[in-house]
């Protein structure tokens, strides 16, 4: 009866467990599988072909969760869906919405073709809310695509989770290193080579002043300043957040955009011209600070870059890790 759904070729290169998926789809669409009828088991399938019962499990879980089986504790596995045109089931969790991530979501969507499903979610930096979002939705999706920000509870929650089925996005802490696929941003080498790329510009000021809030700022941004301050014999402050009065003279390095605008209302209320008295640089790129007080200088990562490049890495099953380009985009702010 195995051999009748399933066939394995050892001399293959595709991995065991794709080819007891792709053997599973082949008989549905060939019709010699139907709708509730019952699968070989998992113990048939791994002595018939002499595989581990992981990889056969890896296989039906995939196919659970993609809807096209189920299980039915103590009798086995049945066909649940013979609609087999969706390939992706994914599961995507931002830390929060604004412009920026929604240029990445779009992008991500447009790239991976007709044939997947993607469902959003959002932790906003809480632990026990992206605890409960992972786990509760455990071995429901073929992809889970995670934003891990800087939460603590992070490897316990995705050692939980098939670790080939799990991508992380936008960071990739030291602790997950080699771990999962990823695309990511090196935020201290993004946050020194684009001031490195600006150093002339920057030389018209007196002081280089970073907002940094701490907390769900990537240190990284922080570390590339001081070394690049370092480096270069800038005179720098770190500040919380950003209060009235703006000083002249000074670059204004902000992560966040509330801070830009209380600089920008500072600012006009003073009569001072940003990229004449003061410096801006605002950190992740909206097309709003094209146009913000004449154009918002920015420093940012292309997320539409890396929409694309998560798309490719699921639907081409690849298991590496790209770092994601990174620019200074000069405007009149400096």
């Amino acid at each position: 009866m195995v051999k009748r759904f399933i066939n394995i070729d050892k001399n293959k290169g595709e991995p065991r467990y794709r080819q007891i998926i792709n053997s599973v789809l082949h008989s549905v669409r060939s019709g010699k599988l139907k709708s509730q009828d019952k699968l070989p088991s998992v113990n048939d399938i791994a002595r018939t072909f002499k595989l581990s019962r992981d990889t056969v499990l890896m296989a039906y879980n995939e196919l659970k969760a993609r809807g096209i089986i189920r299980s039915i504790p103590g009798k086995g596995y049945y066909v649940d869906s013979v609609d087999i045109g969706q390939e992706e089931k994914i599961f995507l969790l931002f830390d929060e919405f604004n412009a920026f991530k929604e240029d990445l979501f779009n992008s991500f969507i447009e790239h991976l073709g007709d044939n997947a499903v993607v469902d959003i979610f959002f932790h906003h930096f809480n632990p026990e809310v992206f605890a409960s979002l992972v786990l509760e939705r455990k071995e429901r999706y073929t992809s889970y695509v995670i934003m891990p920000a800087n939460l603590p509870n992070v490897l316990e929650v995705l050692n939980q989770l098939q670790q080939e089925r799990v991508y992380l996005l936008d960071r990739n802490p030291e602790y997950l290193h080699d771990r999962y696929p990823c695309v990511f941003q090196d935020f201290h080498d993004d946050m020194y080579r684009g001031l490195c790329a600006g150093l002339d510009l920057l030389r018209k000021y007196k002081k280089l002043t970073l907002i940094f809030p701490g907390g769900k700022e990537p240190e990284g941004f922080l570390t590339g300043f001081k070394m690049f301050c370092d480096r270069y014999c800038f005179p720098y402050k770190i500040l919380s957040s950003f209060k009235p009065p703006v000083e002249k003279g000074n670059v204004y390095i902000l992560p966040n955009d509330r801070d830009l605008v209380k600089l920008v209302k500072d600012l006009n209320s003073k009569m001072l011209r940003p990229g004449r008295d003061v410096g801006i640089i605002s950190l992740n790129d909206t097309g709003l600070k094209e146009i913000v007080a004449g154009g918002i200088t920015t420093l940012s990562t292309d997320f539409v870059e890396m929409g694309k490049n998560l798309a490719q890495l699921i639907m081409a099953n690849k298991k590496v890790c790209l770092k994601n380009p990174s620019r200074l985009n000069i405007r009149q702010s400096l």
